[in-house]
Protein backbone atom coordinates (compact mmCIF):
# COMPACT_ATOMS: atom_id res chain seq x y z
CA UNK A 1 0.00 0.00 0.00
CA UNK A 2 1.38 3.64 -0.92
CA UNK A 3 1.23 6.97 1.41
CA UNK A 4 0.59 10.34 -0.32
CA UNK A 5 3.85 12.66 0.48
CA UNK A 6 2.85 14.94 3.03
CA UNK A 7 4.33 18.05 2.22
CA UNK A 8 4.74 20.90 4.87
CA UNK A 9 7.20 22.57 2.54
CA UNK A 10 4.45 23.89 0.53
CA UNK A 11 3.63 26.54 3.29
CA UNK A 12 7.25 27.69 3.22
CA UNK A 13 7.88 27.78 -0.64
CA UNK A 14 8.26 31.52 -0.97
CA UNK A 15 9.01 34.65 0.59
CA UNK A 16 5.39 35.71 0.71
CA UNK A 17 4.01 32.40 1.56
CA UNK A 18 6.07 32.13 4.66
CA UNK A 19 4.93 35.61 5.97
CA UNK A 20 1.60 35.40 5.72
CA UNK A 21 1.78 32.10 7.93
CA UNK A 22 4.21 33.43 10.36
CA UNK A 23 3.75 32.82 13.83
CA UNK A 24 5.84 35.24 15.67
CA UNK A 25 6.32 39.13 14.75
CA UNK A 26 8.39 41.59 16.60
CA UNK A 27 7.73 45.11 16.33
CA UNK A 28 9.55 48.09 17.56
CA UNK A 29 6.73 48.77 20.25
CA UNK A 30 7.67 45.39 21.43
CA UNK A 31 11.22 46.48 23.02
CA UNK A 32 11.88 48.56 26.04
CA UNK A 33 15.48 49.89 25.70
CA UNK A 34 17.86 50.04 28.99
CA UNK A 35 19.57 53.76 29.40
CA UNK A 36 22.39 54.10 31.95
CA UNK A 37 22.44 57.61 33.31
CA UNK A 38 25.55 59.23 35.25
CA UNK A 39 25.98 62.72 36.86
CA UNK A 40 27.60 65.25 33.92
CA UNK A 41 30.18 65.28 31.82
CA UNK A 42 30.09 63.81 28.00
CA UNK A 43 29.08 60.54 27.45
CA UNK A 44 31.07 57.47 27.98
CA UNK A 45 31.54 54.19 26.05
CA UNK A 46 30.94 50.86 28.25
CA UNK A 47 33.86 49.13 26.89
CA UNK A 48 32.31 45.85 27.70
CA UNK A 49 29.10 46.50 25.86
CA UNK A 50 30.04 48.09 21.94
CA UNK A 51 27.36 50.74 21.00
CA UNK A 52 26.33 51.80 24.46
CA UNK A 53 26.99 54.28 26.57
CA UNK A 54 26.46 56.33 30.17
CA UNK A 55 24.65 59.14 29.06
CA UNK A 56 24.23 62.44 31.14
CA UNK A 57 21.28 63.91 32.07
CA UNK A 58 20.67 66.13 29.23
CA UNK A 59 20.81 66.33 25.45
CA UNK A 60 22.41 63.15 24.99
CA UNK A 61 19.84 61.48 26.53
CA UNK A 62 17.04 63.38 24.84
CA UNK A 63 18.34 62.82 21.56
CA UNK A 64 18.96 59.06 21.95
CA UNK A 65 14.82 58.76 23.86
CA UNK A 66 13.89 61.04 21.10
CA UNK A 67 15.05 58.89 18.05
CA UNK A 68 13.78 55.83 19.74
CA UNK A 69 9.92 56.95 19.69
CA UNK A 70 10.56 57.90 16.06
CA UNK A 71 11.50 54.59 14.75
CA UNK A 72 8.58 53.05 17.10
CA UNK A 73 10.54 51.98 20.79
CA UNK A 74 8.03 53.77 23.07
CA UNK A 75 9.67 52.74 26.14
CA UNK A 76 12.88 52.59 28.60
CA UNK A 77 14.62 51.11 31.47
CA UNK A 78 16.98 53.52 33.26
CA UNK A 79 19.63 52.45 35.14
CA UNK A 80 21.43 55.33 37.16
CA UNK A 81 25.51 55.28 37.47
CA UNK A 82 27.14 57.24 40.40
CA UNK A 83 30.59 57.95 41.50
CA UNK A 84 32.08 56.09 43.95
CA UNK A 85 32.97 58.76 45.94
CA UNK A 86 28.82 59.18 46.91
CA UNK A 87 28.38 54.91 47.36
CA UNK A 88 27.59 54.27 50.94
CA UNK A 89 26.68 51.38 53.12
CA UNK A 90 22.52 52.02 52.50
CA UNK A 91 22.68 53.35 48.91
CA UNK A 92 20.72 56.98 49.80
CA UNK A 93 22.04 58.36 46.24
CA UNK A 94 19.31 55.65 44.93
CA UNK A 95 16.70 57.57 46.70
CA UNK A 96 17.58 61.45 46.93
CA UNK A 97 14.98 63.14 45.29
CA UNK A 98 17.61 65.16 42.69
CA UNK A 99 19.48 61.72 42.05
CA UNK A 100 20.47 60.72 38.42
CA UNK A 101 17.46 58.79 37.87
CA UNK A 102 15.01 60.93 39.68
CA UNK A 103 16.18 64.27 37.17
CA UNK A 104 16.39 61.57 34.06
CA UNK A 105 12.85 60.78 34.85
CA UNK A 106 11.67 64.08 34.89
CA UNK A 107 13.64 65.05 32.07
CA UNK A 108 11.80 62.72 29.69
CA UNK A 109 8.49 63.76 31.20
CA UNK A 110 9.30 67.67 30.30
CA UNK A 111 10.23 66.74 27.02
CA UNK A 112 8.02 63.67 25.92
CA UNK A 113 4.92 64.28 27.82
CA UNK A 114 2.86 60.49 27.76
CA UNK A 115 4.28 60.34 24.50
CA UNK A 116 7.55 57.75 26.41
CA UNK A 117 6.58 54.78 29.18
CA UNK A 118 9.48 55.12 31.93
CA UNK A 119 10.40 52.18 33.38
CA UNK A 120 12.42 52.63 36.44
CA UNK A 121 15.19 50.49 38.17
CA UNK A 122 14.86 49.93 41.86
CA UNK A 123 17.76 48.45 43.46
CA UNK A 124 20.91 49.40 46.19
CA UNK A 125 23.51 47.77 43.89
CA UNK A 126 24.69 50.20 42.29
CA UNK A 127 24.43 53.00 44.96
CA UNK A 128 26.44 50.87 47.73
CA UNK A 129 29.71 50.56 48.66
CA UNK A 130 29.29 46.85 49.18
CA UNK A 131 27.51 46.14 45.03
CA UNK A 132 24.65 43.83 46.84
CA UNK A 133 21.14 44.61 46.35
CA UNK A 134 20.29 45.17 49.66
CA UNK A 135 21.91 45.43 53.40
CA UNK A 136 24.59 42.91 54.73
CA UNK A 137 24.52 41.72 58.43
CA UNK A 138 26.53 39.72 59.98
CA UNK A 139 24.64 36.32 59.77
CA UNK A 140 22.55 34.73 62.56
CA UNK A 141 25.11 32.47 64.48
CA UNK A 142 24.00 28.58 63.23
CA UNK A 143 24.78 26.09 61.84
CA UNK A 144 28.70 27.21 61.28
CA UNK A 145 27.39 30.35 58.73
CA UNK A 146 30.47 32.93 58.65
CA UNK A 147 31.01 35.59 56.48
CA UNK A 148 28.02 38.94 55.41
CA UNK A 149 24.61 38.23 54.60
CA UNK A 150 22.25 40.29 53.32
CA UNK A 151 19.37 41.39 55.16
CA UNK A 152 15.88 41.41 53.79
CA UNK A 153 13.00 43.13 55.53
CA UNK A 154 14.92 46.40 56.37
CA UNK A 155 16.17 46.48 52.87
CA UNK A 156 12.52 46.58 51.69
CA UNK A 157 11.98 49.55 53.29
CA UNK A 158 14.90 51.38 51.47
CA UNK A 159 13.52 49.52 48.00
CA UNK A 160 10.10 51.15 49.45
CA UNK A 161 11.77 54.46 49.24
CA UNK A 162 13.41 54.61 45.92
CA UNK A 163 10.08 53.70 44.25
CA UNK A 164 8.66 56.39 45.53
CA UNK A 165 11.10 58.66 44.58
CA UNK A 166 11.00 58.00 41.32
CA UNK A 167 6.98 57.57 41.02
CA UNK A 168 7.43 61.14 42.62
CA UNK A 169 9.52 62.03 39.30
CA UNK A 170 6.78 60.97 37.20
CA UNK A 171 8.17 57.17 36.35
CA UNK A 172 5.16 55.14 34.68
CA UNK A 173 6.48 52.16 36.57
CA UNK A 174 8.72 51.38 38.78
CA UNK A 175 11.22 47.63 38.33
CA UNK A 176 12.52 46.10 41.54
CA UNK A 177 15.57 43.82 40.48
CA UNK A 178 16.49 42.93 44.37
CA UNK A 179 14.86 39.39 44.56
CA UNK A 180 13.97 40.59 48.35
CA UNK A 181 11.25 38.38 49.61
CA UNK A 182 7.84 40.99 50.02
CA UNK A 183 9.44 43.63 47.72
CA UNK A 184 6.26 44.00 45.19
CA UNK A 185 4.24 44.03 48.69
CA UNK A 186 6.47 46.70 50.07
CA UNK A 187 6.44 49.31 47.41
CA UNK A 188 3.10 48.67 46.66
CA UNK A 189 1.74 49.44 49.93
CA UNK A 190 4.34 52.93 49.96
CA UNK A 191 3.06 53.92 46.42
CA UNK A 192 -0.35 53.83 47.23
CA UNK A 193 -0.11 55.44 50.73
CA UNK A 194 2.06 58.12 49.02
CA UNK A 195 -0.82 58.61 46.45
CA UNK A 196 1.04 57.05 43.93
CA UNK A 197 -1.80 54.25 43.17
CA UNK A 198 -1.91 54.58 39.12
CA UNK A 199 2.21 53.78 39.22
CA UNK A 200 2.50 49.94 38.16
CA UNK A 201 5.35 47.37 39.08
CA UNK A 202 7.28 45.49 36.74
CA UNK A 203 8.53 42.76 39.07
CA UNK A 204 11.79 41.37 37.73
CA UNK A 205 10.35 38.02 39.48
CA UNK A 206 12.45 35.57 37.60
CA UNK A 207 15.55 36.76 38.30
CA UNK A 208 18.51 34.03 37.78
CA UNK A 209 21.96 34.23 39.43
CA UNK A 210 23.55 34.11 36.32
CA UNK A 211 27.07 34.64 34.65
CA UNK A 212 25.30 36.65 31.64
CA UNK A 213 25.46 40.05 33.64
CA UNK A 214 29.37 40.83 33.78
CA UNK A 215 29.45 43.48 31.09
CA UNK A 216 26.11 44.94 32.82
CA UNK A 217 28.20 45.29 36.28
CA UNK A 218 30.78 46.90 34.42
CA UNK A 219 28.94 49.52 33.30
CA UNK A 220 27.07 50.39 36.58
CA UNK A 221 30.28 49.33 38.54
CA UNK A 222 28.09 47.23 40.78
CA UNK A 223 30.00 44.36 41.47
CA UNK A 224 29.78 42.38 44.90
CA UNK A 225 32.82 43.44 47.05
CA UNK A 226 32.37 40.10 48.95
CA UNK A 227 30.50 36.91 48.51
CA UNK A 228 27.63 36.84 45.82
CA UNK A 229 24.46 36.91 45.12
CA UNK A 230 23.30 33.21 45.33
CA UNK A 231 21.57 33.68 48.52
CA UNK A 232 18.42 36.00 46.76
CA UNK A 233 18.38 35.54 43.07
CA UNK A 234 17.34 32.39 41.89
CA UNK A 235 19.26 28.82 41.30
CA UNK A 236 19.76 28.39 37.36
CA UNK A 237 18.74 24.88 37.92
CA UNK A 238 15.16 25.50 38.75
CA UNK A 239 12.24 26.03 36.61
CA UNK A 240 8.95 25.61 38.46
CA UNK A 241 10.27 27.82 41.46
CA UNK A 242 9.66 30.63 38.77
CA UNK A 243 6.31 29.94 38.99
CA UNK A 244 6.60 30.32 42.91
CA UNK A 245 8.24 33.51 42.83
CA UNK A 246 5.98 34.86 39.72
CA UNK A 247 2.74 34.08 41.97
CA UNK A 248 4.13 35.86 45.01
CA UNK A 249 4.65 39.11 42.70
CA UNK A 250 1.15 38.76 41.51
CA UNK A 251 -0.87 38.33 44.39
CA UNK A 252 1.48 41.03 45.70
CA UNK A 253 0.39 43.63 43.40
CA UNK A 254 3.05 43.49 40.22
CA UNK A 255 1.53 44.93 36.83
CA UNK A 256 4.15 43.06 34.73
CA UNK A 257 6.11 40.45 35.47
CA UNK A 258 10.13 39.56 33.82
CA UNK A 259 12.15 36.67 33.34
CA UNK A 260 15.69 37.46 32.90
CA UNK A 261 17.91 36.77 31.79
CA UNK A 262 16.54 35.85 28.36
CA UNK A 263 18.13 32.68 26.05
CA UNK A 264 19.17 30.28 28.25
CA UNK A 265 15.81 30.44 30.06
CA UNK A 266 13.51 30.74 26.74
CA UNK A 267 12.01 27.24 28.94
CA UNK A 268 11.24 29.37 31.99
CA UNK A 269 9.43 32.18 29.97
CA UNK A 270 7.38 29.96 28.28
CA UNK A 271 6.54 27.91 31.75
CA UNK A 272 5.18 31.31 33.43
CA UNK A 273 3.76 32.88 30.45
CA UNK A 274 1.52 29.56 30.28
CA UNK A 275 0.18 30.07 33.88
CA UNK A 276 0.23 33.88 33.83
CA UNK A 277 -1.44 34.11 30.55
CA UNK A 278 -3.32 37.25 31.93
CA UNK A 279 0.07 39.41 32.75
CA UNK A 280 2.19 41.09 30.68
CA UNK A 281 5.35 39.03 30.70
CA UNK A 282 8.86 41.12 29.90
CA UNK A 283 11.85 38.86 29.08
CA UNK A 284 15.01 40.93 29.54
CA UNK A 285 18.06 40.17 26.93
CA UNK A 286 21.03 40.84 29.12
CA UNK A 287 24.03 42.60 28.98
CA UNK A 288 26.26 39.29 28.61
CA UNK A 289 23.88 38.02 25.89
CA UNK A 290 24.16 41.27 24.01
CA UNK A 291 28.03 41.55 24.31
CA UNK A 292 28.44 37.98 22.67
CA UNK A 293 26.67 38.96 19.82
CA UNK A 294 28.97 42.07 19.29
CA UNK A 295 32.30 39.82 19.58
CA UNK A 296 31.22 37.33 17.30
CA UNK A 297 30.00 39.96 14.69
CA UNK A 298 33.68 41.73 15.20
CA UNK A 299 35.54 38.50 14.35
CA UNK A 300 33.13 38.21 11.38
CA UNK A 301 31.58 34.76 12.70
CA UNK A 302 27.69 35.59 12.54
CA UNK A 303 25.90 38.18 10.44
CA UNK A 304 24.95 40.05 13.39
CA UNK A 305 21.51 41.77 11.93
CA UNK A 306 20.42 37.94 11.30
CA UNK A 307 21.47 36.87 14.38
CA UNK A 308 20.12 39.91 16.89
CA UNK A 309 16.83 39.32 14.81
CA UNK A 310 16.59 35.49 15.13
CA UNK A 311 17.42 35.94 19.25
CA UNK A 312 14.52 38.65 19.57
CA UNK A 313 12.00 36.43 17.58
CA UNK A 314 12.89 33.67 19.68
CA UNK A 315 12.45 35.65 22.84
CA UNK A 316 8.75 36.46 21.86
CA UNK A 317 7.90 32.86 20.14
CA UNK A 318 8.97 31.44 23.93
CA UNK A 319 6.23 33.82 25.03
CA UNK A 320 7.43 37.74 25.95
CA UNK A 321 5.07 40.20 25.56
CA UNK A 322 7.83 42.65 25.83
CA UNK A 323 11.57 42.43 25.23
CA UNK A 324 14.13 44.55 27.15
CA UNK A 325 17.16 44.67 25.14
CA UNK A 326 20.37 46.87 24.43
CA UNK A 327 19.35 46.15 20.46
CA UNK A 328 16.10 47.61 20.49
CA UNK A 329 17.85 50.75 18.68
CA UNK A 330 19.38 49.00 15.79
CA UNK A 331 16.41 46.25 15.48
CA UNK A 332 14.38 49.13 15.24
CA UNK A 333 16.32 50.54 12.42
CA UNK A 334 16.49 47.14 10.58
CA UNK A 335 12.85 46.79 10.96
CA UNK A 336 12.39 50.30 9.27
CA UNK A 337 15.12 49.64 6.45
CA UNK A 338 12.76 46.66 5.84
CA UNK A 339 15.30 44.16 6.75
CA UNK A 340 13.91 40.87 6.97
CA UNK A 341 16.24 37.56 7.69
CA UNK A 342 13.64 35.00 7.25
Amino acid sequence: MSYPVLRPRRLRLTKAIRDIVAETRVLPSDFIMPVFVKEGGGKEPIEAMPGQYRLPVGDELVRLVGRGLELGVKAVLLFGVVPDAVKDETGSAAYDPNGVVQRAVRLLRREFGEDVVVFTDVCLCGYTRHGHCGLPVEPIKRRGMRGRFIENDETLKLIARIAVSHAEAGADFVAPSGMMDGMVSAIRAALDKEGYSDVGIMSYAVKYCSGFYGPFREAMSSAPRFGDRRSYQMDPRNAYEALKEARLDVEEGADILMVKPALAYLDVIRLVKNYFTEYPLAAYNVSGEYSMVKAAAEKGWIDERRVVMEILTAIKRAGADLIITYHALDAAEWIREGYDPF
